[in-house]
């Protein structure tokens, strides 16, 4: 059974999260700037903005990589779940045990 383990998916998650905080600082500097003028800050200015853009383009390809990913997980967990139910069934009560026993030390 292929899967993608939930702690695949959260750091994917995060940085995608990340990504978007970095891209809304950028463009509040870049706003805050906006007043300023000369030749070095003009370049700057430009060089800054391309980037950004090819960063919110690469973000969406990444959230749609994530989403997709994450689909196909959900697809093949329900697909080994309808052809293996007895199992899925075992493997969660085993699971549940496991926890109720770590639970119920504490």
């Amino acid at each position: 059974m292929p899967r993608t383990s939930q702690t695949t998916v959260d750091p994917q998650e995060q940085l995608v999260s990340d990504i978007k905080s970095v891209i809304a600082d950028a463009e509040e500097v870049l706003s805050a700037t906006a007043d300023q003028t000369g030749d070095k800050v003009a370049r700057l200015r430009a060089r800054v903005q391309a980037r950004l853009h090819d960063a919110k383009v690469r973000l969406i390809d990444a959230e749609a990589m994530l989403v997709a990913k994450t689909k196909a997980a959900a697809q093949a967990t329900d697909t080994y779940v309808h052809e293996s139910p007895w199992t899925a069934i075992g493997i969660a009560a085993g699971v549940g045990l496991l926890l109720g026993l770590v639970i119920g030390r504490r």
